[in-house]
């Protein structure tokens, strides 16, 4: 316990300076006072001074400002993008010696003099040794990382009530919210033997497709604490000159990346939620490695479903059925005004047409933005898939500045049959539009027939009230007017499988023949 508040007042003391400087934005004197404009460039600096706090604090604080560059309804944009800067980098002391792991449970499989130090991350430490004659990979939790965890996430549940306190009232249903969902990512990310297992069964799922490298695990050596795994070496996914000895362009491999991850996510329910530069690498023969499983997740297929249908929509600007999604995916309450949320999500459909750039981290930060103003929350899965879009979208205009993320992620959906290309969904538009108005159409032959008796004994008269004296009229404007009539009809008609076109495009031309007999009589 003692323990406990130690590191309350750490912490406490290391977010100090920065609190004043938020209250002061509010109230210039703390208590009292008018609120402070402040620049970018200072939210800027801000953020970068946070940014360095948490890697000062940590594993578990890491993690946070991992989170929270997900959650544009609870930072602003400038915070959002430092914090997606955040990389597992902690010195090798943290948490304790992950050798003592080694020797525990591997001492007697593999020859312990082979090993060697290869990388470092807040959670673990990757080891490369011999096993039957093959170089193999080691992932091994620190041996005192999961007391540390558990510790500072009772810290960073102490501070909530504080949180709760300083936060906005829109934004306080989302921070409450956030405190459980961050703690289950975290944990599940503690679980070698999880991840192991999510590893495995990603690299089923690529199995026949060869462009990907998954590294092959060895079930017998994995545990709790350590996940043994094929070791695949590459060169970094953003080293240009890499790319360019295997023949593969930039904007080449950034497809390849939003591909893989856009089936992972929509076809096998299974992905991998850390794409950050650091865990993808190039072969020597041009394939893409993924690295390190430990920020992932398996989805439900309901949940694959509304993830499914979230991309759809976002993709066809279609409000009715973004609403609905957010609601199936519990981002929204199903008892939210509809009609408002609506009127929201078509200010952000029309704000983002306004552009000439759309990326998917302006759509996630100008949706969540604009809903602040309705009690929302976004569930882990939701949070690890958004991690993805941002981080992997982020990875891809590393490589091609000018990568069209949106374009692929339409190009995927349709491949893939989610939505319809720019012509089947004009043609499926016109169907459904047809098919509306068939009982019409039908009833149209027996409706021609009655107006043109009436026509012809000249009972149809149109009523209407005079701005001025009448000066005289033409009695053959009926049949100009429903002459145009019937040549619309007949080129709506077209689209049609039967042949009513024809008998709409006869009738006009018999009426305009009419037409123009009676104005020869005139």
């Amino acid at each position: 316990m003692r323990g406990y508040y130690l590191r309350y007042v750490q912490v406490l003391l290391q977010f100090f300076p920065l609190a004043i400087a938020f209250l002061r934005d509010r109230r210039r004197f703390l208590l009292f006072g008018p609120s402070r404009q402040v620049s970018t460039a200072v939210h800027r600096d801000r953020a970068q001074q946070l940014t360095e706090t948490m890697l000062d604090l940590g594993p578990a604080f890491i993690k946070v400002g991992q989170v929270l560059s997900t959650r544009p309804d609870i930072v602003p944009p400038t915070y959002v993008e430092e914090f997606a800067t955040l990389q597992d980098e902690v010195p090798e002391e943290a948490g304790g010696d992950p050798m003592t792991v080694v020797e525990a449970e591997l001492e007697d499989t593999i020859d312990l003099e082979t090993l060697e130090p290869v990388a470092g991350g807040s959670l673990a430490f990757v080891y490369t040794a011999e096993y039957e004659n093959e170089r193999i990979a080691l992932k091994v939790r620190r041996p005192g990382i999961v007391a540390v965890i558990e510790r500072d996430l009772r810290v960073i549940r102490g501070f909530v009530p504080l949180l709760l306190l300083l936060a906005d009232k829109r934004q306080r249903y989302s921070i409450e919210n956030l405190a459980g969902d961050f703690e289950d990512i975290i944990l599940e990310e503690l679980d070698f033997a999880r991840e192991a297992s999510i590893m495995a069964e990603i690299d089923d799922n690529f199995a026949d497709d060869e462009r990907i490298v998954v590294p092959d695990t060895y079930p017998d050596l994995c545990s709790e604490r350590v996940v043994a795994m094929e070791y695949v070496e590459g060169r970094k996914i953003t080293d240009e000159r890499a790319l360019a000895a295997v023949g593969i362009e930039p904007t080449e491999m950034a497809t390849l990346i939003a591909r893989t991850y856009l089936k992972m996510g929509l076809i096998d329910g299974v992905f991998h939620a850390d794409p950050h530069p650091g865990n993808l690498s190039v072969t020597d023969d041009g394939r893409l490695v993924i690295y390190d499983y430990g920020m992932s997740q398996r989805l439900t297929a309901d949940e694959q479903a509304d993830i499914t249908a979230l991309y759809r929509t976002l993709v066809r600007r279609d409000v009715d059925g973004l609403l609905n999604t957010l609601i199936a995916l519990e981002v929204l309450d199903p008892a939210v005004d509809r009609v408002q949320v609506r009127q929201v999500l078509e200010l952000v459909i029309e704000n983002l047409e306004g552009r000439s750039e759309i990326t998917w981290r302006q759509i996630i930060t100008e949706l969540f933005a604009r809903l602040h103003e309705f009690p929302f929350r976004i569930p882990p899965n939701v949070m690890l898939l958004m991690r993805v879009g941002t981080v992997g979208e982020g990875v891809c205009r590393t490589l091609d500045p000018d990568f069209d993320f949106l374009g692929v992620t339409r190009s995927f959906l349709v491949d893939h049959g989610f939505i319809e290309s720019e012509l089947e969904t004009l043609l499926s538009d016109v169907r459904d539009d047809l098919r509306a108005s068939l009982p019409v159409l039908a009833r149209t032959p027996a409706r021609f027939d009655t107006v043109f008796g009436q026509l012809e004994r000249g009972e149809l008269v149109v009523r209407t009230e005079p701005v001025e004296s009448p000066t005289g009229g033409d009695p053959a404007v009926g049949y100009a007017v429903l002459a145009g009539a019937l040549f619309v009809a007949a080129s709506v008609l077209v689209f049609h499988e039967g042949s009513l076109e024809i008998v709409a495009g006869l009738g006009g031309l018999l009426t305009l023949g009419q037409y123009l007999r009676k104005r020869r009589h005139q």
